[in-house]
């Protein structure tokens, strides 16, 4: 009987670490997705007016950022970065309908970028 209980007790740890460590990574996504939006709205205009120069200085500074050894982006400063490309993507398919749904994919891929993985790439 003991023995039943002492594994009933373990089960109901190893379920209840199992869902705090899982909502945390959901809080986690949800702040991030906040942001996202908070800038993906702030910069639309914006990035809108870009042309192809403005584009490809963003895009290279990002990259060089990002290689960059010394330098430690933030986490708005990554999905500032990241969230205007896609909505460059986003432009680009406005405008070259034959692309669209290779943009949409594009712009998917930059808004799913995650500042938890550029921090475990600096390490």
């Amino acid at each position: 009987m003991k023995k039943t209980v002492t594994k009933i007790i373990y089960f109901l740890l190893l379920i209840g670490s199992i869902s705090a460590a899982f909502s945390q990574d959901k809080n986690t996504e949800a702040i991030d997705g906040a942001i996202k939006e908070n800038i993906y709205h702030k910069y639309k205009k914006v990035v809108w007016a870009f042309d192809k120069k403005d584009f490809d200085a963003l895009f290279f500074k990002f990259f060089q950022k990002q290689n960059d050894t010394n330098v430690m982006l933030t986490k708005e400063e990554f999905y500032s970065y990241t969230i205007k490309i896609a909505i460059y993507s986003e432009k680009y398919g406005m405008l070259y309908k034959d692309h669209k749904e290779e943009a949409q994919q594009t712009k998917k891929e930059w808004f799913d970028k995650k500042y938890s993985d550029y921090l475990e790439s600096k390490k």
